[in-house]
């Protein structure tokens, strides 16, 4: 049988959902429905018993982080539901694990899975199709959207971190350091010359800009760092954060530019940023030097967007999503460079 990397998606959509089917034995849900929800680096299942209960399963992607990475995650976003924050609940094992590792004749390397209480609602909106026309309603979502990022940085800052807790860093290094997080992105092979410079000026610029901002706790600390519309669950006006696969360590303003960067060319882009900004403020103090870091964030996250890319241009998601993902991080650069140059 070949590798798991050498399988077609729909070859490696196959074996996940045996995979998965066989890990209902630890939470002892054996006979439930399992349907597959999103497969692009996780593969995510509806869990559905007979009873009516309904479950989130996800199949972690092999290597990409440590098992005390995972731990980790998990036990933040318990720490996260326990204080009233709006996160899925995570379910333990039958015996007490929140992680769990299984493996099949087709699946030789184990993979982690863990499984969350079902969240009710739909998307906030999607990077392909937008947010929609109703300016009332993105706003009031946006708004609510600002106060969860705030209580989530509140607790973050509060929290004792559990001895052995380990997770990523969105810093200086983890994205324009020598080796980013996500990539070396300004030598992304679908970039052309001109677009490489483009990306080595900007790296350098968005270099000499962090080093002169501070990590204090008011600036810097646990973040979600994938506030995009997918992962905003929105359910009669209330506002939900799922997927923290990316969440680690990082500056707050970081946190509140991936929730706009997607939707920057939306007619309620100035509504959508003014309300999420404004409901920051309910819960958490955030001044206007801060602010004026904005466009730097917007950089930054629009240059991880590439290293995302060049780590994974095999993939069927990377190639769907590159030519957009391109031009964006490259109009954003040019727009952050023009700035610091005052042309």
């Amino acid at each position: 049988m070949k590798p798991f990397e050498e399988m077609t998606p729909e070859q490696q959509s196959t074996v996940l959902l045996e995979l998965a089917q066989q890990a209902l034995t630890h939470w002892d849900l054996l006979g439930s429905e399992v349907s597959l929800i999103k497969f692009r680096e996780n593969a995510v299942y509806k869990i559905s018993t007979p009873e009516g209960r309904r479950y989130a399963m996800r199949i972690h992607r092999h290597g990409y982080h440590s098992d005390a990475a995972l731990r980790s995650e998990l036990e933040w976003m318990a720490a996260l539901q326990r204080m009233g924050i709006p996160v899925p609940e995570v379910i333990p094992a039958t015996d007490g694990r929140l992680l769990v590792r299984e493996s099949t004749r087709a699946i030789v390397e184990p993979r982690n899975i863990d499984l969350f209480a079902w969240i009710n609602g739909d998307p906030l909106g999607s990077v392909e199709e937008g947010l929609g026309d109703n300016v009332e309603q993105i706003s009031q979502l946006y708004s609510e959207l600002g106060r969860v990022a705030g209580r989530l940085h509140n607790q973050a800052n509060q929290w004792a971190l559990p001895e052995g807790f380990e997770r990523h860093a969105w810093d200086t290094e983890g994205l324009v350091g020598e080796s980013p997080f996500w990539g070396r992105f300004w030598d992304l092979e679908l970039l052309d010359e001109s677009q490489k410079q483009l990306m080595r000026r900007v790296r350098d610029a968005i270099s000499e800009e962090l080093n002169n901002y501070d990590r204090s706790p008011q600036r810097y600390g646990l973040i979600h760092a994938d506030f995009v519309p997918e992962n905003l669950m929105t359910d009669n006006g209330n506002v939900r954060l799922i997927d923290f696969d990316d969440a680690g360590f990082g500056w707050h303003m970081f946190e509140l530019a991936t929730a706009l960067y997607f939707i920057q060319e939306e007619r309620c882009y100035p509504v959508a940023r003014q309300a999420l900004i404004d409901g920051y403020r309910k819960e958490r103090p955030l001044s206007n030097e801060d602010l004026e870091r904005l466009e730097l964030f917007l950089t930054a996250r629009g240059c991880t967007y590439l290293g995302w890319i060049r780590s994974r241009q095999e993939t069927d998601t990377a190639k769907e999503f590159a030519p957009d993902l391109i031009r964006r991080a490259c109009e954003q650069a040019e727009r952050f460079l023009s700035r610091e140059t005052g042309s």
